[in-house]
């Protein structure tokens, strides 16, 4: 490909931004398996070389999505008490995250130190050190918050995709598993809400 031709493929209507909205609409259709830097040239229109050369990689195109994700938790209009900021935080992540398919499996992939991953763990970190916790404890709090909202939403948005099956409950019999076959009531699909409050107040109870 000569450098013309490069340039008029990349056209003036593609930036990083179009590339990345376009992959993240393939994602909610198809999902992330199913994503590719191929398949995004190809809703485009235009060579897989030229989406290359806004996103560089796939692993690069990932991380680009995920803070997209990310962003997509508002920060602004924040409750004052610190306790209740963090909380909303949390709710506001994993609201985003439900808001794409697998968008919890995108972002637990990636390592993303962009802009509004950064600026989300700049918010809890800030409510959690406006509630007096030390630096340490703040830090070790927002990665404890974001690693449960990402497990429970991943758990959450592959349980969306199954057929519910009994395949739990036929495993779990009295004799062979007591503790779990006692709690085995509490262990269905259908209480993620509640799931993650609980363990947002948990996290948050010697606070």
């Amino acid at each position: 490909m000569t450098n013309r031709q490069a340039s008029q493929d990349r056209g003036p209507r593609l930036d990083p931004g179009t590339v990345i909205r376009t992959a993240l609409e393939l994602l909610d259709e198809k999902g992330l398996d199913a994503l590719s830097t191929r398949a995004v040239a190809d809703r485009l229109g235009v060579r897989m070389n030229t989406v290359l050369w806004h996103v560089k990689t796939k692993a690069r195109m990932l991380e680009l999505m995920a803070d997209a994700v990310v962003g997509e938790a508002p920060l602004d209009d924040l409750p004052s008490p610190w306790d209740e900021r963090v909380r909303d935080l949390a709710r506001r992540y994993r609201r985003a995250l439900l808001a794409h398919r697998d968008g919890a499996t995108l972002v637990v992939g990636t390592y993303a130190a962009e802009p509004h991953t950064l600026g989300f763990a700049d918010a809890l970190v800030g409510a959690l050190l406006d509630g007096d916790l030390d630096e340490r404890e703040s830090a070790w709090t927002t990665w404890t918050i974001i690693y449960f909202a990402l497990g429970l939403t991943q758990e959450e948005q592959a349980a969306a995709q199954q057929a519910p099956n009994s395949r739990l409950a036929n495993a779990v019999s009295e004799a062979g598993y007591p503790a779990l076959h006692r709690v085995l009531g509490h262990l269905d699909a259908e209480s993620f809400d509640e799931r993650f409050e609980f363990g947002l107040s948990a996290i948050l109870a010697r606070r």
